[in-house]
């Protein structure tokens, strides 16, 4: 692995790059920071397809794409006057130290949890008027859910036990069932959100990854899916003229070959 120095080298490389790009290329001086946030976007979502694929190589090609994003917005902070990437470092680092007293002050801990309790309240401390005040709006739904169940819990609102959480999921479903056989639309949708908001919970007391875990799926039925759609096309199927049936037969082959 490189160095501290050469480390601290491979970045101040890269800032000198980010200062000739923004002076000398058409396209990277046109750009702004709203310009720059969709592709920001589409960065992350990247990065998080290479973790998810346990490709390291990937992985830090991503992480650079997104190291570039974030020294060039800095880079466009220092030509509004607004900061640069000093700033940007240096708080982080600030709230890092401020957020870890059980690091650099003396309070101590006794598990993760406590650690989670510490910083919500401190959050709350520094001004925030609520713990949910650091979720984004934007964010997706499900990612969204989880956010909030997490940020709750870290101050003390939560189920104590797995099973708790589990009879409350089943309540939901219920719930839900009643709406179905009524007809109810609006209902419905209703109770389907508050399914979904519990099998979330129900997934952080297990330690699953409610995004992740639906990933993984999404990628195992396109896998399986388009293995089914192969196996069609060697045998000069049509898809919507083969009969459930024999799609079945060839998606139990498709289990047994993919993911």
């Amino acid at each position: 692995m490189n160095s501290r120095k050469d480390q601290l080298k491979a970045f101040d490389r890269l800032l000198d790059i980010m200062d000739d790009l923004r002076e000398k290329c058409p396209w990277d001086r046109k750009q702004t920071m709203k310009s720059l946030r969709h592709l920001t976007i589409e960065e992350t979502y990247e990065l998080g397809d290479a973790i998810l694929e346990g490709d390291l190589e990937e992985v830090r090609k991503e992480l650079g794409d997104l190291l570039l994003h974030i020294v060039f917005y800095s880079k466009i902070g220092s030509e509004t006057g607004d900061f640069d990437i000093a700033d940007v470092a240096n708080g982080i680092s600030e709230k890092l130290i401020s957020r870890h007293p059980h690091i650099y002050g003396d309070v101590t801990v006794d598990s993760e949890e406590d650690v989670k309790r510490n910083w919500e309240n401190l959050k709350l401390k520094e001004g925030k008027k609520s713990v949910l005040e650091g979720v984004p709006a934007s964010l997706p739904a499900l990612v969204k859910a989880s956010r909030i169940q997490e940020k709750v819990a870290g101050v003390g609102f939560d189920w104590e036990e797995p099973r708790q959480v589990f009879e409350k999921l089943q309540e939901e479903l219920g719930e839900f069932q009643q709406e179905v056989e009524a007809a109810n639309q609006e209902e419905m949708e209703q109770e389907f959100g508050d399914v979904l908001f519990s099998m979330i919970n129900y997934a952080r007391f297990l330690n699953i990854n409610p995004e992740n875990a639906l990933e993984r799926t999404n990628k195992k039925f396109i896998s399986r899916f388009q293995f089914l759609e192969a196996r069609a096309k060697e045998q000069n199927r049509n898809l919507k003229e083969m009969t459930l049936e024999e799609m079945e037969k060839i998606w139990q082959e498709a289990k047994g070959e993919t993911l």
